[in-house]
């Protein structure tokens, strides 16, 4: 059995942009626990935690890494993630598992866009929050800056729990707010007495029998402020501030003090689940209680195999035990480990509270809710963005065409945020991430695993047609080679239907009720009716004739896109009894498909993304005029916290491919956005010209 209880366990994830010193600060915290013999270094390549030969080359984490030490009765377990916003989904699995975020910002760049980003999400899984300012050891530092600066973007929570004793070079110490000494040191850079009372105010006010007995003028005990203050935490009225140096290692106790005495315990953050009956219930740290924990990240490790991690929140999770998750059948655990970096140790057990880890049990995906009896109770979902710039990839080698696959599939179980897949109209091979950056590092992780090289471009954009008004014709198919020909004619009907109205409301009722069959495809918005009377098409004909069209319409017409919103009616035709077969008919029907749409007004159709798009004020000018020259359409603004604004606006998606890298140069990378598909609508006439000519220019090439 594990040695640590559920209220002596902490469990932290250090969130905060890229280059902030977060995964020092853990490599710093693990070496002055004794959970190692040396501090590593990120610069050198020795750090326990980025141990992905990716990490070590580009010198920042990729992904999340999961370490523990033991600190003053403690059992600390550090998720450290990375920062950089390409990462995102790395970030969101983890809060899922601590009870505590930790915030690290740089003393010099102070609050940058993933500074925000995560401390929101911290906010939105409803975590207790602390905030760090690193790298106080440097030049050009100003302390009251600082702070007005996290005040303002994060509110008046937060309040610094200790004060620096110098800054820069003279950074030697930090002073307590909570606890201020008899004497402070002259080179304090504030007087920490002045940060006492909102810090006092902070605590108290999550207690209202204690804020009644302090404002009376009681003398509280330091036990009862030390109690209060992680109930306050956990309540979000107050957000302790530290100040530290990774480089010197100065502050860092204090943290680590803080974090074994404030930190939340998994008993002061109650998680929730909903039981078979449908109903929500709070879900006790109890390790006798019934088995419910979560999947929240996946690693599939070239030597240890696939690797699941896991938070429990309730029961127990023992070796050879038998599980379910989303799959029917249930799961035998063979092995329970728990992780330091990339270092991995054997259990028998893992208790309530704690996170732990799977071996090679392939059935279990992130966001699976683990419990001992099937459908007992379900943890809810963990919501990650919509990953929409895309890659279209292909092997360099012939001998990697079977491998590339498997390998993507990797990264798409280890990665949220990356989706693979085949599109069947473009042929191509697409995979999609948060940005540029994202897929060249999954890209690059693949040819270090599995050894497969990829060649990549822009993918197709996946434009659509249709037609804006109504024909028909008819087209007769004879071919005459020696012994039995081809015959077959058909006349048919194309019109365009509306989005949003139902098939059967798009025909007059006397129209809808002459039909013979009606075959609706829902995904196009499209359908095939047969109205032939008196046999002029033989029935075992008509099969063929909707076939030729179906394949008329996936290859597209005037610029090889697929076909929706359209209706095709065929009405009449003409058999030979001799040289009528299904192929004439079916050729028949793809011919006359393709003639008659040319006539019915044909226009092409584009997909259409919502952004979000949240930016400094000051360059909200800039980027409405710039998404005005990419065809956007602004739908509303937002005030956010620290002077910036969110702009909601719809533009088309192949104006938007480049987007990221205009938005950070416009915004001096403080800029960040997301994309989802909205609807399909029309391309200007202008635009279709150019796409139609590029496709025929394309036709011709091939062609040749």
């Amino acid at each position: 059995m594990a040695k640590h209880q559920a209220a002596d366990i902490r469990n932290v994830a250090l969130i905060g942009h890229g280059a902030v010193g977060k995964t020092t600060l853990a490599d710093l915290l693990l070496f002055k626990s004794g959970a190692v013999t040396r501090a590593g270094s990120v610069d050198d390549g020795s750090s326990l935690l980025d141990s992905d030969e990716e990490a070590k080359h580009h010198k920042h984490s990729i992904t999340s890494t999961v370490a523990h030490f033991t600190h003053a009765g403690k059992y600390v377990n550090v998720i450290d993630t990375p920062g950089y916003p390409d990462f995102i989904g790395q970030v969101i699995g983890s809060l899922r598992a601590v009870e505590t975020a930790i915030t690290v910002l740089s003393a010099t760049a102070g609050i940058e866009v993933n500074t925000r980003r995560t401390f929101n999400l911290a906010g939105d899984e409803g975590l207790g929050r602390m905030i760090v300012v690193n790298k106080c050891d440097l030049d050009n530092i100003d302390f009251e800056r600082i702070v007005d600066s996290i005040r303002e973007t994060f509110g008046s929570a937060c309040v610094p729990m200790n004060v620096p004793v110098g800054l820069g070079a003279k950074f030697s110490g930090v002073v307590s707010t909570l606890e201020v000494p008899g004497t402070v040191p002259a080179e304090a850079v504030a007087d920490p007495k002045e940060w006492n009372q909102p810090m006092m105010d902070a605590i108290v006010e999550a207690d209202e029998a204690l804020m009644e007995r302090y404002l009376e003028g009681a003398q509280l005990t330091p036990e009862e402020i030390s109690a209060a203050l992680s109930k306050s935490v956990a309540a979000g009225t107050l957000i302790p501030v530290f100040f530290t140096s990774t480089k010197t290692g100065v502050g860092v106790a204090e943290l680590m003090n803080a974090i074994a005495e404030y930190a939340l315990s998994p008993a002061e953050l109650p998680r929730k689940a909903t039981n078979a009956s449908g109903q929500e219930v709070t879900l006790k740290p109890d390790r006798e209680g019934p088995l419910v924990a979560q999947v929240f990240k996946t690693r599939i490790d070239p030597f240890v195999a696939r690797m699941s991690f896991i938070r429990i929140y309730s029961g127990t999770l023992k070796k050879d035990m038998s599980i379910h998750s989303h799959v029917a059948k249930a799961i035998k655990v063979p092995q329970v480990m728990e992780m330091q970096g990339h270092q991995h140790v054997a259990l028998e057990d893992a208790l309530a509270g704690d996170i732990a880890v799977v071996v090679k049990v392939e059935d279990l995906a992130v966001g699976d809710t683990i419990t001992k009896d099937a459908g007992t109770f379900k943890m809810p979902p963990l919501k990650f963005p919509t990953p929409m710039i895309g890659l279209a990839v292909e092997p360099k080698s012939r001998a990697d065409q079977q491998k590339i696959s498997g390998a993507l599939h990797k990264i798409t179980e280890e990665d949220q945020t990356f989706t693979l897949t085949r599109e069947s109209q473009t042929k191509e091979m697409v995979i999609h991430g948060m940005s540029e950056l994202h897929l060249h590092m999954m890209q690059e992780r693949v040819h270090k695993r599995d050894k497969v090289e990829m060649i990549s471009h822009a993918p197709k954009i996946p434009y659509r047609e249709t037609v804006a008004g109504h024909a028909e014709g008819f087209y007769r198919h004879k071919k005459q080679s020696g012994g039995s020909g081809q015959f077959a004619e058909v006349h048919i009907r194309i019109a365009p239907v509306p989005r949003g109205v139902k098939p059967e409301e798009f025909f007059t009722k006397d129209r809808f009720l002459s039909m013979r069959e009606f075959h609706y495809d829902a995904a196009l918005n499209s359908c095939f009716v047969d109205r032939v009377s008196g046999g002029s098409v033989p029935n075992n004909f008509i099969p063929a004739v909707e076939k030729g069209v179906k394949e008329r319409m996936e290859k597209g017409v005037i610029a090889g896109f697929q076909v929706q919103d359209v209706s095709c009616e065929l009405f009449f035709g003409k058999d030979h009894p001799v040289d009528s077969n299904e192929t004439a008919f079916r050729t028949a029907g793809s011919m006359a498909f393709r003639n008659i749409f040319r006539e019915a007004k044909p226009v092409l159709l584009e997909p259409i993304v919502t952004a979000e798009i949240t930016v400094p004020a000051e360059k909200l000018g800039d980027i409405t005029s710039d998404l005005n020259g990419r065809r956007g359409r602004v739908e509303g603004m937002d005030n956010a916290p620290g002077g910036f604004q969110v702009i909601r606006a719809k533009a088309p998606l192949s104006e938007m491919m480049t987007y990221a890298r205009s938005l950070s140069s416009m915004t001096g990378g403080q800029g960040s956005f997301t994309i989802e598909f909205s609807h399909y609508d029309v391309v200007p006439p202008n635009e279709q010209q150019k796409i139609v000519a590029a496709a025929a220019h394309k036709h011709e090439e091939e062609e040749e």
